[in-house]
């Protein structure tokens, strides 16, 4: 999988798109998540498609059914880029061991240093080590 990740990155990239995140699921089934500047809409997830259609018949990548979409206005935070691009915003983290009897945080993020995801929670500063955290996704404005 991560030999695929690291495959699409430059081809998503000269397309213009970012690959926030790639999964396989049962029945071959392999999802890709892209985003760009402005968001996408459903002819860019239409035009990713076909181009990796080709490109994985040509390199012979294994699939059944392919799936382009977007990471949607809770995008998660997956790079460690992302926490350093969406830093300000407000996020939540799902965590695998509960900190203070709370398995889900949410509060404006700092950023993600020595291996830890920086935020601050309820007026105080927070440190959560990042092999705690099972997820962190953008918490859209409502």
């Amino acid at each position: 999988m991560m030999d695929l990740s690291t495959r699409l990155e430059p081809v998503l990239a000269g397309l213009g798109y970012e690959l926030v995140l790639l999964e396989r699921a049962g029945r071959g089934l392999l999802r890709i998540f892209v985003d760009k500047p402005g968001g996408v809409t459903i002819d860019d997830c239409v035009a990713v498609s076909n181009h990796l259609t080709h490109l994985f018949t040509v390199e012979n990548i294994d699939y059944e059914r392919l799936e382009v979409s977007s990471p949607g206005l809770d995008r998660p935070l997956v790079k460690p880029q992302d926490y350093a691009r969406f830093a300000g915003e407000t996020v939540t983290l799902k965590l695998r061991v509960p900190i203070e009897n709370r398995r889900k945080l949410a509060g404006q993020l700092i950023g993600l240093a020595d291996g830890a995801v920086k935020l601050i929670v309820d007026g105080r500063e927070m440190s959560v080590d990042l092999m705690n955290v099972d997820v962190v996704r953008l918490k859209p404005a409502i």
